[in-house]
């Protein structure tokens, strides 16, 4: 078995749509980024590329190239299983964010990526944390995730 840990952050910001698992989450902020700025997939993608020790999302998928300008990043992680085809055992998330509150939205969340990731969605967990007022994600200027994944041995 291998397993790869993922971690990802960006500033939240007026404009933008917030996406969570490939899930748009009712918010007055989102997510700025080159893509569509899913920082919960994002994590997830480092997550898979680490635990193969092929690189990071950044090395595959550059933000200087303009083909994944504003991409959604359901489509990247599409095309990091094909890279990596990865046998996901299990996965277990976290999202940090102040508000608004994603318990609503875990089973949306959990369900779109057990389709994109074709395991039961079982194997998938999702967990929301605040940052109790402190730091970045505390004030409300950014947003962060971590996952983990066990993979079957390639």
């Amino acid at each position: 078995m291998r397993i790869g840990q993922g971690y990802d952050l960006h500033r939240l910001t007026r404009g933008r749509k917030l996406y969570l698992g490939g899930v748009e989450i009712p918010s007055e902020l989102g997510e700025e980024a080159h893509s569509d700025g899913d920082v919960l997939i994002h994590a997830i993608i480092d997550s898979l590329f680490g635990a193969l020790a092929m690189g990071d999302i950044g090395s595959h998928f550059p933000p200087s190239d303009m083909q994944y300008k504003d991409i959604p990043s359901l489509e990247l992680l599409a095309r990091t299983l094909d890279i990596t085809k990865a046998e996901i055992i299990n996965l277990d998330c976290t999202v940090v964010l102040e508000r608004p509150k994603l318990s609503p939205y875990i089973d949306s969340i959990r369900s779109s990526l057990a389709g994109a990731l074709g395991i039961d969605v079982s194997r998938i967990s999702v967990k929301a944390k605040t940052n109790e007022g402190v730091d970045s994600e505390g004030r409300m200027e950014a947003i962060s995730a971590q996952a983990t994944v066990l993979l079957a041995n390639d």
